[in-house]
């Protein structure tokens, strides 16, 4: 788990931000950022840089490594750092909150501007580069591509399917996106996988899920994601999240992405409430009528 840095931002100075833009700078090039470069990236002075390397370092958010040459790369914790910043000189964030879930791929936390919303960092790639960089020639990056470079992708992606999608579907508002950060709506409810539906609901939700994975098809997406746990259900009706992985359904395998969806809800379902659906309700059945635009409700397969 990522260390939570926003305690540390009232006692970064300008200079650090300065100092860590310059490793980022940097890091578009190399892994390891030669220290003889830190002045031209940073714009600061090479006594300077020694300084706030030293404060960087002491909390964590750069790390140091000597092997052909010193260098520095961002530990995420300076990642984070930085996108911080960014959100609050535009103030889309005023104060920092508790953890609202921590995965494998992403860190959600509770912030606020004027209301409350939800800030969240991706983290993908970071164990696999983890792994990569113990054995990499740090001097030769030819095809260089770090897990910064892997999570901001994933952010951006998401927050550009989000802005395509709401309000038309049941998606968080999104906000504000920086690196591979994103400031969306703070979402209602329960998450699926928790939730105890009573049983003149099930059918209801399934069809209120389904109808907002038609509704994403219809503007040109498929979640390519889907289960239990990206969906919150409310007394509203339901919210999907977790869209980094979503594809246009111009995509070569959006209808196999599509299909997959379908049966991991479906499947959820069946597992949980294996004697309220109808019999007869099938994946295929429900993304024939997706794909052409028909669905309503899936009591129309129980025949």
């Amino acid at each position: 788990m990522v260390r939570n840095v926003a305690g540390l931002l009232p006692e970064l100075e300008a200079e650090d931000f300065y100092l860590l833009s310059g490793v980022e700078q940097g890091m578009r090039f190399s892994e390891w950022v030669q220290r003889e470069k830190l002045p031209k990236f940073s714009s600061l002075t090479g006594e300077e840089v020694d300084y706030r390397l030293e404060r960087c370092l002491k909390r964590g958010l750069i790390e140091k490594k000597t092997i052909q040459y010193e260098g520095y790369t961002l530990q995420f914790e300076g990642y984070d750092a930085l996108a911080l910043r960014a959100f609050a000189e535009r103030e889309t964030i005023s104060e920092f909150g508790s953890p609202l879930g921590v995965g494998k791929e992403s860190d959600v936390y509770e912030v606020r501007s004027y209301k409350p919303h939800a800030l969240k960092y991706h983290r993908e790639g970071y164990t696999n580069f983890r792994e990569v960089h113990k054995e990499r020639d740090y001097a030769s990056d030819n095809e260089h591509v770090s897990w910064m470079y892997t999570a901001r992708k994933a952010a951006e992606r998401e927050y550009e399917t989000l802005e395509e999608l709401y309000p038309d579907v049941a998606v968080p508002q999104p906000i504000d996106q920086n690196r591979h950060a994103i400031v969306m709506e703070k979402m209602d409810g329960v998450e699926l996988s928790r939730t105890r539906l009573e049983d003149e609901q099930i059918v209801g939700v399934l069809d209120l899920l389904l109808t907002e994975v038609a509704r994403a098809h219809e503007l040109g997406y498929v979640h390519a994601d889907m289960s239990e746990y990206n969906v919150f259900v409310s007394e509203g009706g339901v919210t999907i999240f977790d869209w980094p992985q979503a594809v246009p359904t111009d995509h070569e395998n959006a209808e196999e992405f599509l299909r997959r969806d379908l049966e991991n809800i479906l499947g959820y379902f069946r597992r949980k409430y294996p004697h309220q659906l109808p019999d007869d309700v099938r994946a295929d059945q429900i993304l024939e009528s997706i794909v052409d635009d028909s669905f309503e409700t899936v009591a129309e397969f129980d025949r």
